[in-house]
């Protein structure tokens, strides 16, 4: 299943490449079939939107199609570990399973700093597959980061 979440991966790195003006997270989400559902990226900055993660953004979009009553089974793909707030989201809508590139040490919520979707206080577990590509996901935050040090000097 490796190789589908490596291929799934290069979507939600296509995602990373649409942010504008934020930090370069891309998200994918895909049903219990394997066929893309939606793709979004980091909007906090340019939606001045607290809940503008790449991770929610793509959750909430398809949720909100009306298209699928329930996410159980689904499979959200994720550059960046997701946070706290991104992690009960996918709880909360019956995601089964997160793919994720670069861990989060600061904030992540899906093993660095926190582990909720493994919390067995928390209902239900959800399968996490870490570190998918996950030099290729960090390399796009280095890059961005290191571009504002050198905008800011």
């Amino acid at each position: 299943m490796s190789g589908t979440f490596e291929n799934w991966m290069d979507t939600a790195i296509r995602g990373a490449g649409l942010v504008v003006s934020d930090v370069p997270i891309g998200a994918a989400l895909f049903d219990d079939s394997g066929d893309l559902v939606g793709v979004s990226s980091n909007s906090r900055q340019a939606n001045r939107s607290l809940l503008g993660h790449a991770e929610s953004n793509v959750i909430i979009e398809s949720w909100e199609s009306g298209e699928f009553g329930t996410l159980n089974g689904f499979t959200i793909v994720s550059t960046l570990e997701p946070c706290l707030l991104c992690a009960a989201i996918i709880l909360e809508t019956g995601i089964t399973r997160v793919v994720y590139g670069a861990s989060n040490p600061q904030r992540g919520a899906v093993g660095s700093a926190y582990d909720i979707l493994r919390d067995k206080r928390l209902g239900r577990r959800v399968e996490v597959f870490a570190g998918i590509r996950a030099k290729e996901c960090q390399q796009l935050l280095d890059d961005f980061f290191a571009q504002l040090r050198n905008e800011s000097s």
